[in-house]
């Protein structure tokens, strides 16, 4: 894991263990790289739970409850699956907050309208999630590493705009 991960890890941390939060992570293409950059971080136990690798629609259904007509008309590559996969991890891991990544990490797999590298992120619970679009192939193994760190850096913006929430609830 490169230096830019470990820093973003170990602010989530930081937020996650202050806020008293939980996190899980629905990884398809990163195949568990998410997690590891969660765990990478000492003391990450208090609030990881774990993670499902639902490398194929089939597990994104049954463990995840991602829906079926939306993986048959939109594909498992798409914004929709990707919010879906956070609600289900949230809700099949017991958790405040879920990462997922679903995407073609390439060397093939692409299409004209879906090409290699189009990666889908998200983070968040059932009541807010927010959703970013990876676009560029630079190869599978820098397409995955990109992936996990916007995913990592988005969910870090994520609880900071949750914390500033709290706190301006609270102040």
């Amino acid at each position: 894991m490169d230096f830019e991960a470990k820093i973003i890890s170990r602010e989530v941390s930081e937020l996650l263990w202050d806020m008293e939060k939980t996190v899980g992570t629905a990884e398809s293409c990163t195949g568990g790289r998410i997690a590891e950059a969660i765990i990478s971080v000492p003391g990450a136990s208090k609030y990881f739970k774990g993670g499902i690798i639902s490398y194929v629609n089939e597990i994104k259904e049954s463990m995840l409850g991602v829906d079926h007509q939306v993986l048959e008309e939109q594909t498992a590559v798409c914004e929709e699956v990707a919010r879906q996969m956070v609600i289900g991890a949230c809700k099949a891991l017991n958790t405040d907050y879920a990462i997922s990544a679903t995407g073609v990490a390439g060397p093939t797999g692409g299409t004209k309208e879906i090409p290699v590298g189009t990666i889908w992120l998200a983070c968040g619970n059932a009541d807010k999630i927010v959703t970013v679009k990876v676009e560029e192939d630079h190869g599978r193994d820098i397409n995955l590493a990109i992936a996990t760190n916007t995913a990592m850096q988005l969910f870090l913006n994520y609880l900071k705009s949750e914390n500033a929430e709290k706190s301006e609830s609270e102040g």
